[in-house]
């Protein structure tokens, strides 16, 4: 079987669509939806609703990590629209509702830190439910899950944005952690952001650090997958390092670059039966 990867949509729903009719089964690694365009402020959600210059401060304070005058800005800009939880709501289920239109019964989803939990629930529903602390078999090869992005600090604010009507899908460390520990042993393990390697974590186009899956390196060091897969940092210093056993592979930012990553579960199972006779 050819698994096709992707990671990082962010509103290229088009390219989504064409590696969908060609993939075997297609695994989304998060961030569906395209809350602000960094390369078009015309486009995203900020962008549509409050216009480009409007999508280009919020740009700006991302960039330099002001987080606080980020949080403040959006607070303000969604203050100014009435009902503002239900009017976001439904914008974003319109694009999930699209976006599932296309997707083929073949598709595994976990859900990014600029996902909706709630908002995608009620549009997949059991059909392409997000996938959090779980494994799946896909063609002999164990698949271990888990959704969204946790806290920078245990007693941080919770995700970019507290405060106003959008709220990103970042947890409580100890949330993020259970959900890790839940999975269990897996060829792959698939999360939405890194786990917490230099190399990985640093973007070098705003120049910081991204935030990273906690416990996600002892989770590798104790059960030895193949592969640990993620997005979430779209220019990587590095898109992939060895952590023993386990390659750590970022899958592409796919808004951007629309080429998914392959993966072919007979050489996945190949490598597995020659480690376990390794050992």
């Amino acid at each position: 079987m050819r698994i096709s990867v992707v990671a990082d949509v962010h509103g290229n729903d088009d390219d989504l669509q064409r590696v969908a009719e060609q993939a075997d089964h297609l695994l989304i690694l998060g961030d569906l939806l395209d809350y602000i365009d960094y390369h078009d402020p015309r486009r995203g959600i900020i962008g549509e609703m409050f216009g480009p210059r409007a999508a280009e401060r919020f740009a700006g304070l991302r960039a330099v990590g002001d987080f606080t005058a980020l949080r403040t800005l959006n607070t303000e800009l969604w203050g100014s629209v009435p009902d503002a939880p239900a009017t976001l709501s439904e914008i974003v289920r319109a694009r999930y509702r699209r976006i599932c239109s296309f997707l083929p019964d073949a598709t595994t989803v976990i859900l990014g830190n600029v996902d909706v939990a709630a908002d995608w629930a009620a549009v997949a529903g059991d059909r392409f439910p997000a996938r959090d602390g779980e494994v799946i078999v896909l063609d002999g090869v164990r698949f271990g899950f888990v959704s969204g992005a946790a806290r920078r600090r245990p007693g941080g604010p919770v995700g970019d944005s507290a405060g106003a009507a959008w709220r990103p899908y970042v947890r409580p460390r100890a949330d993020y952690e259970a959900a890790l520990g839940r999975v269990g042993p897996a060829d792959v393990i698939c999360t939405h952001v890194p786990p917490a390697i230099a190399v990985l974590r640093y973007d070098v186009v705003p120049a910081h650090t991204e935030m990273y899956a906690p416990g996600l390196v002892e989770y590798i060091d104790h059960h030895r997958p193949q592969l640990a897969l993620f997005g979430h940092v779209h220019q990587p210093l590095s898109p992939r390092a060895r952590r023993g056993w386990t390659e750590c592979l970022n899958a592409g930012h796919f808004q951007r670059r629309p080429t998914p990553l392959e993966l072919d579960t007979e050489r996945l199972r190949a490598i597995a039966r020659r480690g376990r006779r390794d050992q």
